[in-house]
């Protein structure tokens, strides 16, 4: 604050884990700016996590930082438009989440604000002299670097960025909800749950620990057999698809490729519609989306942030019609909401293919489960965490487990190589990312 009030530029990175209060400093901080008319902008690098924050939006799109994101890349904000103009007056910059960002786009963000404050000569004034605090966790998943070793892994990360060197670390490191626990029982076993769950994020549980190490999962956390009732509750809620096709709507997309991007057109009229509508990646829908009324779905793009509806959101199918949808949300800001989807064109933000494919769709995929990495940034009542097979990079055991607050909201189903129940499973953690936190 003494930073904010004197305006001379400044940058902080809050580290805390889940529970420690990173929340709640951004709503205290927010609320004292916004008290003196003051501007305070709230960013996250997901949308999920965006919704908690006040005002909060994803740092991508309010400050228009390009997909993908080079090491010389500029946002897409001009010296004279309005979003420029905002951050002249803006007062303090929060950015949640950061460690799951390329540190691409904090330098993008830098080039930007210097050119805004006109300060790009001087190479002191980082953010162009403006205050900004980032927060988040180094234990959890960082940027995702397709085909990316380790190392490249690491060095994508906000501390090994140039800015790094003027970042003022400050450390959470009480958890507050232990002070809501019920009893002094309940408060101790979330202590000790807590407590492993920050060994499993450090590579402490089994060390030494280099990256990759085998832990031994609590027996009480296990699923040891098909009469469990968790597995009960899956297979009676999912649906068969197959037998049961009353009521089953269909939805196709339309593909083409966009010709701006290709040098001989000869090559389109090779690429039959059949092939386009085969191709699937991470991030773009699926060609033939199947659905039914309770089918629950979650979206991959940001369609009304103010309203709770990003990239990541859960909804329920109520109605179809053949070019919207309507959903109930059903968690989160905008919970209990009736939301109407339309179909949008669609394109991977890194295409893996020599061309880029659009694709017109509805924005979503059906969510009887989600990946480990989509759910980093969302607090859960009840996780089951099925492993078929091993994780593979950094944080993602920690994420999947500390998705939930005591033991008893979390189940864990792990396979070994010849689909036999095991006790044991892989973490990965590189050690070198906390060198410098």
């Amino acid at each position: 604050m003494s930073s904010v009030r004197a305006q001379k530029g400044g940058v902080f990175f809050l580290h805390g884990y889940g529970g420690t209060g990173k929340t709640y400093m951004w709503r205290t901080l927010a609320s004292a700016l916004r008290s003196k008319h003051d501007i305070c902008l709230t960013v996250a690098t997901s949308g999920i996590a965006s919704l908690l924050l006040p005002g909060g939006r994803t740092a991508h799109s309010k400050f228009k930082i390009p997909v993908p994101t080079m090491d010389n890349s500029t946002c897409k904000i001009e010296y004279d438009d309005d979003v420029a103009e905002l951050l002249r007056q803006t007062k303090l910059i929060i950015w949640d989440e950061a460690p799951m960002a390329h540190k691409h786009a904090f330098e993008a963000l830098d080039r930007t604000l210097k050119d805004v404050m006109r300060t790009y000569g001087n190479s002191k004034d980082v953010f162009g002299g403006k205050v900004v605090v980032f927060g988040g966790d180094f234990r959890q998943i960082f940027p995702v670097v397709p085909r990316g070793s380790r190392s490249d892994i690491v060095h994508a990360a906000i501390n090994a960025s140039y800015i790094w060197r003027d970042v003022q670390v400050l450390t959470l490191t009480q958890n507050m909800r232990l002070q809501s626990g019920p009893n002094d029982h309940e408060k101790k076993e979330i202590a000790e749950f807590s407590k492993w769950l920050l060994k499993i994020g450090e590579g402490k549980l089994s060390e030494p620990n280099d990256g990759f190490a085998d832990i031994e999962l609590p027996p009480e956390l296990l699923i040891t057999d098909y009469d469990d009732p968790v597995v009960a509750i899956v297979n009676n809620t999912y649906p068969d698809f197959k037998k049961n096709t009353r009521d089953i709507k269909d939805y196709y997309s339309s593909n083409t490729v966009d010709k701006s991007e290709i040098h001989d057109t000869n090559v389109v009229d090779i690429l039959t519609p059949e092939f386009l509508s085969s191709l699937t990646t991470s991030g773009l829908p699926n060609h033939h989306i199947k659905l039914k009324v309770g089918t629950p779905v979650m979206l991959m793009r940001n369609i009304d942030q103010s309203e709770g509806l990003c990239n990541g959101t859960r909804v329920m199918i109520t109605k179809m019609a053949n070019h919207v949808i309507e959903a109930r949300v059903m968690v989160g800001k905008g919970y209990g909401n009736l939301v109407y989807i339309p179909r949008m064109d669609m394109s991977p933000s890194q295409s893996p293919w020599p061309f880029k494919l659009k694709r017109r769709q509805f924005p979503i995929v059906v969510s009887y489960a989600m990946t480990i990495n989509k759910s980093q940034g969302q607090s859960l009542d009840t996780v089951g965490l099925y492993l078929p097979r091993d994780v593979f990079t950094h944080g993602q055991i920690y994420v999947a487990i500390s998705r939930v607050t005591t033991k008893e909201g979390i189940k864990i189903l792990v396979y070994d190589e010849h689909d036999k129940l095991k006790s044991t499973t892989t973490n990965v953690v590189y050690k070198e990312v906390f060198n410098n936190v």
